[in-house]
């Protein structure tokens, strides 16, 4: 299964709607500092979770109900009420598959990254939580994807500076000279490692990209044509399709 040409368009959508939000934030009476305006808009991977949902579409047909909406995207939780996903998939009741959606800019990457490896684990883990008790139903084994963009600028493409090494216990040496880009590699892989997610990918484009598409995967296990491949067979297994 080849999603390069699907990925191609998303990646396109992800930077106009980004340069959008940031020309339309100009023209505000409240300016945000620096990027702000464009990496708060929201809406940025909405390209992704459309391109999603017509994959879905192709492949799978009307069998599943696929929520993009705020009101069908809410799971229960474990460790807090509950959790708003970015894409959510069912089937006659039965969760098949709830996704997140996430991207990685600058100009602060190191605050950034952290917040994003954060929340990951916390969702991974809280639905972990949640299913083995059963609050998606008996014997559910949902699919749970974790996708994360990453802006290719020099910030996040050199070896990131340690931030503040412990002066107990040595760090994993794999972080020693990775870059922002290569640490959501490495935390992508360690998730799925772990079973937190059933699958997890990231990718790193550049801002040129929102013309080409153009896009760099880090590995074959982290692709995102990986992660959508695990996840429309999933969906075919589940409806029989």
């Amino acid at each position: 299964m080849d999603y390069t040409d699907d990925i191609k368009k998303a990646v396109r959508a992800y930077w106009r709607a980004k340069n959008s939000a940031w020309k339309k934030n100009q023209g505000g009476t409240r300016v945000d500092q620096g990027k702000r305006g464009a990496a708060t808009a929201g809406k940025n991977l909405n390209g992704f979770s459309e391109m999603l949902e017509r994959v879905v579409k192709a492949e799978v047909g009307s069998k599943v109900e696929m929520h993009r909406n705020k009101a069908g995207l809410v799971l229960p939780g474990h460790f807090r009420p509950s959790k708003q996903w970015d894409i959510v998939v069912m089937h006659q009741g039965r969760l098949l598959a709830a996704l997140e959606l996430k991207s990685l800019g600058g100009p602060s990457f190191g605050n950034n990254a952290n917040n994003r490896c954060e929340e990951a684990l916390g969702s991974g883990y809280d639905f972990s939580v949640a299913q083995r008790e059963g609050l998606f139903g008996a014997g559910a084994n949902p699919f749970i994807g974790y996708f994360i963009l990453v802006e290719d600028e020099e910030n996040s493409r050199r070896p990131a500076v340690r931030g503040n090494p412990s002066i107990h216990f040595q760090n994993d040496p794999i972080f020693k000279a990775a870059s922002y880009q290569e640490r959501m590699r490495i935390l992508c892989e360690r998730m799925v490692q772990e079973r937190l997610y059933t699958a997890a990918a990231t990718l790193a484009t550049l801002p040129t990209a929102k013309n080409t598409g153009t896009y760099n995967d880090f590995s074959r296990d982290t692709s995102l044509n990986k992660l959508i491949a695990i996840f429309v067979a999933t969906l075919k297994i589940e409806v029989d399709v």
